[in-house]
Order: C-alpha cells, then sequence, then structure tokens
C-alpha cells in the first residue's frame, strides 16, 4: 500500500477487525524482523493509520498493515475447513 489509507479504509478496517480478533499471519514482507508465518495473534485495536496493533501467541506485540503484511483471520479459516464459528 502507497501512503496511508483513506478515512473509509480505517473505518472499515476498524469494523472488520474489532478488538478481539484473532489474525493468522502468513508473510510480512517489509518487517526486518516479522513474525513468523502460521503465527497467531489477538488485534486490541486498530489506530487512526489503519494499522491492526496485535499481542501474538508468541508474546510478541505487533502493528499489522492491511495491504501490505499477508494476514487472514481465524474466522476465514475455520471457515476454509467447514467449522461454523457463529
Amino acid at each position: 500500500m502507497n501512503g496511508f489509507p483513506s478515512r473509509e479504509m480505517v473505518d472499515i478496517y476498524k469494523k472488520k477487525y474489532p478488538a478481539g480478533t484473532k489474525i493468522c499471519v502468513d508473510f510480512m514482507p517489509d518487517d526486518p524482523n516479522p513474525i513468523e508465518p502460521g503465527t497467531v495473534g489477538r488485534v486490541t485495536h486498530v489506530d487512526d493509520a489503519g494499522t491492526l496493533h496485535c499481542i501474538f501467541e508468541n508474546g510478541r506485540i505487533l502493528g499489522v498493515i492491511p495491504g501490505t503484511d499477508k494476514f487472514h483471520t481465524a474466522h476465514e479459516e475455520a471457515e476454509e475447513i467447514g467449522l461454523d464459528m457463529s
């Protein structure tokens, strides 16, 4: 992603990834010390720049940037294997 997301996109991220949402990292191309692929984290908040701040199962705290970092929600993963998360 080039530059900052629009206010509208930040609002979408805040609705799509509320505090407590579990995400799984697939790939972090621009981080010099990335979270390992497959690591699960919990979103604590989304800031006004659209960064998802997360606490990961390995104890690290790091921001994930939609459009740059590749990740998926645990809900998406459950849907892929046919689990009902409702």
